[in-house]
Formats: structure tokens, sequence, C-alpha cells
């Protein structure tokens, strides 16, 4: 099966196509952002990155909070308060919250990194109810 989208209908009622992050991958030598969802104060959005990086002496300071996952590839994240950039692989996530700055130090090269962002209005402290996640390795 191509890239095509699927779409599902029962007794006459349609439903939303299915859709995969993996693939119609822009051929771009630009970053692309892509909106997947924005609906009630979220925004949900496929990035896709090719080797880019961050402009050297610019930082992001947005007004939402960022939860962002890398699903493929590889990149460096840094955060301006931290003295190294973080080394993210596939499966790493991280919660940015508003006006904390930051910059994409690199992506990787040889294949896409491919983001997956939730944007989100104001700050929201860590719940204490939730599961401890080791990220140490």
């Amino acid at each position: 099966m191509s890239g095509l989208e699927l779409h599902h209908e029962f007794h006459g009622l349609s439903f939303p196509p299915t859709k995969n992050l993996f693939k119609n991958l822009p051929n771009s030598s630009e970053e692309v952002f892509e909106e997947l969802l924005n609906i009630d104060g979220l925004r949900l959005e496929r990035i896709v990155s090719t080797g880019q990086s961050t402009p050297e002496g610019e930082w992001y300071d947005q007004d939402q909070a960022e939860w962002v996952l890398l699903l493929s590839g590889e990149a460096l994240l840094r955060f301006e308060d931290e003295p190294e950039a973080r080394a993210l692989k596939p499966g790493d996530y991280v919660l940015i919250e508003p006006h904390v700055r930051h910059r994409v130090e690199s992506t990787g090269k040889d294949q896409p990194t491919i983001w997956l962002a939730l944007h989100y209005g104001g700050p929201h402290a860590p719940r204490e109810d939730l599961p401890n996640i080791d990220n140490s390795t």
C-alpha cells in the first residue's frame, strides 16, 4: 500500500483517515513543521529535521509549554541554563515550560529526525502521582 490515506466508512458514516507519522516525509533541505491537530488550546505537530539547527546565538522563548518526543533520528537539545546539550535518541521526551530558553544544537544528517511536539498554554507542575521514569540512560 502506498502513502495514501485510508478512509473508513461504516453504515454510511465516514470516519477520519488513518495516517502514519513515518510516511510522506517531506523531501526538503528545510526543517518542516506540519500541524496535525489544533483544538482547545492544544496544538500537535510533526517536525521533520534533516541536519538543521537553531541559528547560532538564537534561542526559542515560547509563550506556551511544549512537550516534545523524538520519534526517530538524533538531536542535541540545549537549554540556556544548562552547561551542555542533551543528546536525544528515539523515545526520549522532555517538557519545556513556557519561557524556558532552548535551542536545537544539531539534528542527524544521515536520516530524518522526526519529532512530535505538543504545545499547550501555561506552566504545569510535574505530577507526583505519575510513575518515576529513569532518564539516566
